[in-house]
């Protein structure tokens, strides 16, 4: 028997509650290994506010090499309250962007589902809502969050909106390639009717989409439109293409429309390594109470998996995840009237559990 393939994951707990929702992630990743032949190693690294206090920086040298040496990178959470009042270089999140500018990253993978199981927690009504599934690629390291020149003049503020053809052609390819795998349509947001750096946007997407991805298809919407359409009827998405800015504001809506942070994930690709973690934040009012949802960063793992080509692993874990919504299990921003809540340790057990049965063969693929 051949040795498996074994993949070398850095481990970055993080702040609050990101050392128990990692934790929970990386069960589920031992349980789901073993079942598909492959296997992982996890090495800890400090990573945060939690590397500020032992390191006095928050992305210490030896987590940065550690990261850019291994397969994939699992971050937790990172920040919290203790760390408010630090500035620049001491804060725990620029830590977060020294990290993606060293993996070289550039397209964020934001999903936004909403099971049906899960839809009565939703801001909106359950049938509007229910079987949402949306996959946000945000381009990462452009647009008006860089562009030059920026500050304070002697009478105002200045900030520049700046893209090259280059930076839109390669974030294109991930959505339209990430389309192919789904359900074959891109709708690529801008501002093309006020922005000229929308209008650059929206000629280069176009052409990438007549050039090279014919078999999908693809529409324009304005970011403000698209902004009403997210939540007048998030059900017509499938994946959603835009800059920086405008992929900040629509995806933080989006994530809204499950009714809890705590069910989502993220991926930020393109580099050489990929970094995957869960959208909510660090929570330290919860942390260490065991209380806190792990699903956002189970479902980051998957998307780890996706990443490393274990495709079949991947899909066994969101499986699992969504089987334990359906037996009942419910952690406590979940849980609603009656229902009891449970804690996160016990809810990685029973995905770990389920990650480890073959996926029936009548399972939708997510």
């Amino acid at each position: 028997m051949e040795n498996p393939t074994t993949y070398d994951i850095a481990w970055l707990p993080g702040d609050g509650i990101g050392p128990e929702v990692t934790r929970e992630a990386l069960r589920v990743l031992d349980a789901v290994a073993s079942a598909h032949d492959f296997a992982f190693t996890a090495e800890e690294y400090l990573m945060g506010g939690a590397a500020l206090d032992e390191t006095g920086t928050p992305f210490p040298n030896e987590t940065r090499a550690a990261c850019q040496e291994s397969d994939a990178v699992l971050l937790g959470a990172v920040g919290g309250p203790k760390w408010d009042d630090n500035t620049g270089e001491k804060r725990p999140e620029s830590g977060l962007l020294a990290l993606r500018k060293a993996l070289g990253v550039y397209a964020n993978l934001r999903p936004v589902l909403v099971p049906e199981t899960l839809a009565s927690a939703s801001p909106l009504r359950p049938d509007r809502v229910g079987g949402t599934d949306i996959l946000f690629v945000r381009e990462l390291t452009g647009g008006i969050y860089f562009g030059t020149p920026e500050g304070r003049t002697d009478d105002g503020a200045r900030s520049t909106m700046v893209y090259s053809e280059a930076e839109i052609e390669r974030i294109a390819h991930v959505a339209f390639q990430r389309a192919q795998r789904r359900h074959g349509h891109v709708t690529s947001v801008d501002k093309a009717n006020v922005l000229e750096v929308s209008e650059l946007w929206r000629e280069v997407v176009t052409r990438v989409s007549e050039e090279q991805y014919p078999d999908v298809e693809l529409r324009h919407l304005y970011v403000d439109n698209a902004a009403m359409q997210v939540v007048r009827d998030p059900q017509q998405f499938d994946v959603v293409l835009t800059g920086n800015l405008f992929g900040d504001i629509l995806s933080d809506l989006a994530a809204a429309l499950p009714g809890s942070l705590g069910l989502l994930p993220s991926a930020s690709v393109g580099g050489t390594v990929g970094l995957f973690e869960p959208v909510h934040g660090s929570a330290p009012d919860i942390a260490g109470q065991d209380v806190a949802n792990p699903i956002g960063t189970i479902l980051s793992a998957a998307l780890l998996l996706d990443e490393l080509g274990e495709h079949e692993a991947a899909d066994a874990v969101r499986h699992a995840v969504d089987a334990t919504l359906e037996a009942g299990f419910r952690t406590a921003d979940l849980a609603v009237g009656d229902e009891e809540a449970v804690s996160t340790s016990t809810f990685g057990r029973e995905v770990a559990t389920r990650a480890a049965d073959p996926v029936p063969q009548n399972a939708p693929t997510p």
